[in-house]
């Protein structure tokens, strides 16, 4: 957009704006030319899916708290359909359906759970005050299972665009505005988080000129930071994501986003922040500024000690769980090859200290003295694994392919040197090597399982494992624990990166 100039009277001489036609307002009052037609079509597939599992979670409650979908003489079948509105309301209202969050990240979740809950507690308070028994049963069948029915039906939702997503399709195309080096490193993360839908096409640095060829991080550079928005209609683009560069000032970019209004553009600002998690960011408009209060990571208090208590609990289940696949594993191990059952081998735990580790043992007895044979002398690096090592034994290739070899460290984790979640705990030789930063892993427990092993196992590369290992130690959550352990169980099954 751009704003003509007239020489009429004015405030102390300035020029006057030429007022927008009424074309122009009414492109800016419905914003929504550039938009795709699948950001349309994606909050209504996932309402009609919120929609049939509220129905179906509403309709299983009556059935199994009175033995009918409809009882008869009751006020329940309008109470139902009452509960029905409510509650996809509540969904609306709490921007559930918001396409900012919808198929990708764990907000969406976030916010369904939460509005369910906010709803439930609303029905509850209103039965009460209003004098009305509401059957325990019927409400104690509905929330938790409508909750799951909801997001299974989000996740069916989100498997399905990440489908399209693969192919091409359901992309934004985004133009990335900034200086080069911070335009590269942006495109490398929006091209890893693949399933938010973002589709570069084109960069716009200090300096960058059209139809110079030049490219940065495989994209071309298609003009200066000023002409982002004249870039939008020659690319097609329907998406503004801008990073910091000098050139960019808060007038610009106030100028920027009353350009992208007529055509119902998205800007996003991204900041040289990262590896940071949405619950340690906290937004303060200060001024008309949008500032970003970011709280430190915390390494003790109520959190890690509900963290200890699930990990006593869940963990004394998993040795229930599995006592009978480890007496198997353990006579297996002691049949084929001579020497311990258990290998025992010093690692490095929470603030340095060491701690004995329990593995089944997957190699030949000794296979410690035979360490150089097999890497060579001096190739010993932080997270090194041979992908052909010859001292594994036919069940430990087994056990090790399926991770068995690790569930005797469920002893370490009721022991306390060890969580169920958290970096993999390291020899001292590897350790020796860490830096200031990979350091920063001795914050907290080791852990049975984390972060990067289900997102790669040994197929990682290091950098990209040392910074999965420190987005844990500085963003753990509870929730995440939890994803992180079914995930854990997909990793396995699926074998990809276990040798």
């Amino acid at each position: 957009m751009t704003v003509h100039e007239t020489r009429g009277p004015g405030i102390s001489g300035f020029p006057v704006p030429r007022p927008f036609d009424t074309g122009q307002l009414a492109r800016i009052a419905t914003g929504t030319s550039r938009r795709p037609s699948w950001r349309a079509r994606l909050p209504r597939a996932v309402l009609l899916t919120d929609t049939v599992a509220v129905v179906l979670a509403l309709a299983a409650a009556s059935v199994i708290r009175f033995d009918t979908l409809v009882p008869r003489g009751s006020t329940y079948a309008g109470i139902t359909v009452l509960l029905v509105v409510g509650w996809l309301f509540t969904l609306v209202v709490a921007d559930t359906h918001d396409t900012a969050i919808l198929g990708a990240g764990a907000t969406e979740y976030i916010r369904v759970t939460n509005a369910t809950v906010v709803f439930f507690g609303l029905v509850a308070i209103a039965a009460y005050l209003a004098k009305f028994d509401l059957a325990r049963g019927y409400f104690a069948v509905a929330l938790p299972l409508g909750l799951l029915l909801l997001l299974v039906g989000r996740h069916t939702v989100r498997r399905n665009l990440a489908a399209r997503r693969a192919t091409g399709r359901c992309q934004s195309k985004t133009v990335v505005v900034g200086g080069r080096e911070g335009s590269a490193h942006l495109v490398g993360q929006l091209r890893e988080a693949s399933a938010a839908g973002f589709d570069v096409v084109g960069l716009c640095v200090p300096g960058g000129q059209r139809h110079e060829g030049e490219q940065i991080a495989g994209v071309p550079v298609v003009g200066d930071v000023s002409d982002a928005a004249g870039v939008l209609g020659v690319l097609g683009a329907d998406t503004i994501v801008v990073t910091e560069a000098d050139e960019i000032t808060p007038k610009s970019l106030k100028r920027l986003a009353w350009e992208l209004e007529p055509w119902g553009a998205d800007l996003i600002l991204a900041p040289k922040l990262t590896d940071v998690a949405g619950p340690r960011i906290h937004t303060r408009p200060v001024a008309g500024l949008p500032l970003l209060h970011v709280e430190a990571p915390g390494y003790s208090g109520p959190q890690h000690m509900l963290k200890r208590l699930f990990d006593v609990v869940a963990t004394t289940v998993l040795v229930l769980l599995f006592a009978l696949p480890m007496i198997v594993t353990a006579v297996a191990i002691k049949v084929t090859s001579p020497g311990p059952v258990l290998f025992r081998q010093e690692r490095v735990g929470v603030q340095g200290r060491p701690f004995t580790v329990l593995k089944f043992r997957s190699m030949v007895d000794g296979a410690e003295s035979r360490l150089e044979e097999v890497l060579g002398v001096g190739n010993v690096g932080v997270f090194y694994k041979s992908t052909t090592d010859p001292r594994i034994t036919k069940v430990g290739a087994f056990i090790r392919r399926y991770s068995i070899d690790e569930l005797p460290q469920l002893f370490n984790v009721l022991q306390g040197s060890m969580s169920l979640v958290g970096p993999r705990p390291q020899v001292g030789l590897e350790v020796e090597q860490y830096d200031d930063e990979i350091g920063r892993r001795l914050l907290v427990k080791p852990g049975l399982t984390g972060l990067w092993q289900v997102s790669g196992r040994n197929n990682l590369t290091l950098d990209e494992s040392v910074r999965l290992d420190l987005y844990y130690v500085e963003n753990w959550t509870m929730a995440g624990d939890l994803v992180i352990l079914f995930r854990t169980a997909k990793a396995v099954l699926g074998r990809d990166g276990a040798y």
